[in-house]
């Protein structure tokens, strides 16, 4: 594992190399690789499909009688597992997080052994999964987190902790970036990396107003030259 160095100027620095991901994903795709597909449950089922239909017409919009069609599961089995349409919002939300997670940290830029290769990394994983349908690329917690803010509290905080969990999970890299190539910077590596959940969303809201997915992969192209400048970067590939 890579340890602090001294001061800028002591340190080599790396040849940032253009990520190339191994594969785009969807959320298929991301269920199979995180293993979850191995529960084969009604729930799961259900939650799978809350993922689809949320993602595709929002939380608002979105009925119990819709998510049980797309699970190919009645009515009864919905509220065998679920209390209300609410408390499926929060089970998806987490289901959706869990995924993530488990895909995020399986990803191939993982094994890159500098940490900023590793952030900037993160950034082009992101723009392979915008390679597939908008309901397929887009966030869930972004997505319920708009609608429900003021009228759905319990949603909020929940996607509001699983934002703020993905984002913490970039924050070692960040962290070591920062003290080999930008020790004197006065931001934070937990600011840096909400930032990114930031721009990462709101691509995801340009991505819909505009109906494709060119526009959120112009904001991330900008996210990596904007991460590239902050540690002094530009111009070394």
């Amino acid at each position: 594992m890579w340890q602090p160095q001294g001061c800028r100027g002591t340190v080599p620095r790396p040849r940032l190399t253009t990520y190339r991901p191994v594969c785009t994903l969807h959320t298929s795709c991301m269920l199979e690789g995180s293993g979850m597909r191995a529960q084969h449950g009604s729930k799961t089922r259900l939650l799978d499909a809350a993922l689809r239909v949320i993602r595709t017409k929002g939380f608002e919009a979105a009925t119990v009688d819709e998510v049980c069609e797309s699970a190919g599961l009645t009515k009864g089995s919905f509220f065998h597992h679920f209390e209300s349409k609410e408390d499926l919002a929060l089970a998806a939300a987490r289901h959706f997080a869990e995924m993530a997670e488990s895909v995020f940290s399986k990803a191939p830029y993982r094994t890159l052994p500098d940490p900023l290769k590793r952030l900037l990394g993160y950034v082009e994983f992101r723009r392979a999964i915008l390679k597939r349908e908008l309901p397929e690329f887009t966030c869930l917690l972004g997505t319920m987190v708009q609608e429900t803010y003021e009228t759905h509290p319990s949603i909020r905080k929940a996607c509001e902790r699983h934002i703020s969990g993905h984002a913490a999970s970039l924050v070692a890299d960040i962290a070591e970036a920062k003290r080999r190539y930008a020790p004197r910077a006065k931001w934070s590596p937990e600011s840096l990396a909400l930032f990114t959940q930031a721009a990462i969303q709101g691509a995801f809201v340009l991505a819909k107003a505009k109906h494709g997915p060119e526009v959120a992969d112009e904001c991330l192209v900008h996210l990596r030259r904007y991460l590239e400048l902050l540690f002094d970067q530009t111009g070394k590939e």
